[in-house]
């Protein structure tokens, strides 16, 4: 029997493991990775950007990345994400994974979600 050499696989895989180990450590420092899926400019997708946008610099100041996709743009995005209605901000890290829909004006909810926030 010869012997395998996957010497690309290897690489892929160390390098996508370097690459979770380093944003375990950007969370191990409270940072948050966030992306709102929006669908146009609608009242509702611009609602929703303004009060994220409000609640990381609020709550997250310096401690978050935000990215903003605009589904029917990029629709691909919403597919890889499992997106299913918009507007939905995601919670990437740190861990669990977390979904929220709606215009995000639920700001006591959201932080609670995000783990911001313990309940009283």
């Amino acid at each position: 029997m010869g012997k395998k050499n996957i010497p690309d696989d290897a690489a892929t895989f160390q390098d996508a493991t370097k690459e979770f180990e380093m944003a375990l450590q950007e969370t191990d420092k409270g940072n948050y990775i966030l992306r709102l899926y929006v669908s146009g400019m609608t009242p509702n997708s611009t609602r929703a950007i303004e009060n994220v946008r409000r609640l990381c610099e609020e709550h997250l100041e310096g401690r978050y990345q935000l990215e903003i996709i605009d589904i029917y743009q990029q629709p691909i995005f919403a597919k890889e994400g499992q997106i299913v209605a918009a507007p939905t901000l995601v919670k990437e890290l740190p861990p669990p994974l977390r979904k929220f829909i709606g215009d995000m004006s639920h700001t006591e909810r959201i932080l609670l979600g995000l783990d911001v926030r313990t309940k009283r």
